[in-house]
């Protein structure tokens, strides 16, 4: 079997990643929260183009993002420059972040944690949100929340997951199969691009799954209290068929 899984670069192409990423449902969950702590420090890990990282710096919050990939960051430097928006992207990767400052938030949105493909690797990131997080700061990530049933159905057949075009003038489909491993809980997910009407590339878009007790375990082992746990970005409780885990938490050793 083979254990590298990765995320391929035309999926971090900036101008197909916001071609394909418009939704921005999650904007007023972030918001809300981010009122209680109103002018405080905020730090976003996996800011990507800055998707989340623009628009709320655009209602007065102070938000820092940090990313590891270049060309993303490139994307969001130039929207936010573009949009004359004081914003601050690092780049960096989150397993070994280590900056001068504590943040009243910290947040990773957009089921970013499920490209941390080891308990290692994610034990690693809980460890540097707890260094960079004030004694009373909160820390928000979301996830999905798997469905076996959905990966066993989507095994069965190649769908098209999106169809859009890019601000650069690219005509683009993606073609999504997936196999998911039992093993080492990750769904190894091929995307096949179609750009401009032809044939381009398989990329890979393996994702690790986190099984609700399992995080649950895993935050209270690294010393975060769940404060709440939602099952959706309007609050709604988490249930056996919620699609999202979405939790806020703190600090609590």
């Amino acid at each position: 079997m083979e254990n590298k899984y990765n995320v391929g670069e035309l999926i971090y192409d900036g101008n197909i990643y916001d071609g394909m990423n418009i939704e921005i449902a999650d904007l007023p969950f972030y918001s809300r929260w981010f009122d209680k702590k109103m002018n405080g420090s905020i730090l976003e890990l996996c800011c990507g183009t800055g998707r989340l990282t623009i628009p709320l710096t655009q209602e007065g919050y102070n938000i820092t993002g940090v990313d590891n990939n270049t060309s993303m960051l490139k994307q969001a430097t130039g929207k936010a420059n573009e949009l004359k928006i004081p914003t601050r992207f690092i780049e960096s990767d989150i397993r070994c972040l280590d900056l001068s400052e504590v943040y009243d938030i910290i947040f990773i949105p957009f089921n970013s944690i499920h490209h941390l493909y080891t308990n290692k690797d994610f034990f690693k990131v809980l460890i540097n949100v707890k260094k960079h997080l004030k004694k009373d700061g909160y820390f928000i990530f979301d996830c999905f929340n798997p469905n076996i049933h959905y990966i066993i159905n989507s095994e069965k057949e190649e769908k098209i997951i999106a169809n859009f075009s890019t601000k650069d003038g690219r005509k683009v489909v993606i073609k999504q199969t997936m196999i998911y491993e039992n093993k080492t809980q990750i769904n190894r997910i091929k995307w096949h691009y179609f750009i401009n009407g032809e044939f381009d590339s398989i990329q890979n878009m393996d994702m690790r799954l986190f099984f609700p007790k399992e995080l649950d375990a895993y935050l209270s082992i690294h010393g975060f209290k769940i404060i709440n746990k939602f099952g959706g970005f309007e609050e709604e409780a988490f249930e056996n068929k919620s699609e999202k885990q979405i939790f806020v938490c703190k600090k609590e050793y």
